[in-house]
């Protein structure tokens, strides 16, 4: 088994990916959905935690081995990008959503020399917007961002479009499709919901609206 099937399973045994397609959940923003995602649950499990940093390490000695310093996105990036940095042995900094509001008004924490290569970590991509405000703080602090770097991937469209505008690669440990093939493996989902599920990573907000209340 793959470390992107393995963690995908994992995510599923411990509930930090539940699927719901005949009950949507009800995002922040609003929209429905059949899945919800809440990685912080991970840092609770050492196994799969330590699954997690070592396929996060894997992609980014495949992909990142020019990274000279590990970034972790608060607040859930932080503990992940703790691990990989000492597998890496390379050193940590972490990303604030915003300035601090007081002191030097500080947005990343740590130290970051103006020239090294960054490589970001984070929990959950979705459109990527969190992700790319947090690489955009790096270089506004003179870090050079090489990729991110995250958990899980839902692999949405808009995700690839805005990576792109943004001149940047991502790489999950596990996504979405691979998610959906271990769910129906495992008989956690039916052959009724599979459609659905694969119709709703295409256009979520299209999936949505057809299952407003």
């Amino acid at each position: 088994m793959t470390y992107s099937e393995t963690v995908a399973k994992d995510l599923l045994e411990i509930h930090a990916v539940t699927l719901s397609p005949a009950q949507p959940y009800t995002w922040a923003s609003g929209l429905h959905s059949p899945i919800y995602t809440d990685n912080r649950l991970t840092i609770s499990y050492p196994a799969v935690r330590q699954a997690i940093y070592q396929g996060m390490t894997a992609l980014i000695k495949e992909h990142f081995a020019d990274a000279d310093v590990v970034a972790g996105t608060a607040t859930a990036g932080i503990p992940h990008a703790a691990w990989v940095a000492e597998e890496l042995s390379k050193p940590l900094v972490y990303v604030r959503s915003k300035p601090k509001d007081h002191g030097r008004g500080k947005q990343i924490e740590g130290v970051l020399t103006a020239g090294q290569k960054v490589v970001v970590i984070d929990d959950l991509i979705s459109t990527g917007g969190s992700v790319l405000n947090a690489v955009r703080a790096v270089q506004q602090a003179g870090g050079e961002v090489v990729g991110v770097v995250a958990v899980f991937s839902y692999q949405l469209p808009a995700a690839d479009q805005n990576f792109a505008a943004a001149g940047l690669d991502y790489y999950a440990v596990t996504d979405y499709p691979t998610l959906i093939n271990v769910a129906k493996e495992d008989g956690l989902i039916s052959a009724d919901h599979l459609q659905s599920l694969q119709d709703w990573r295409q256009d979520p907000a299209a999936w949505s609206a057809q299952h407003q209340d």
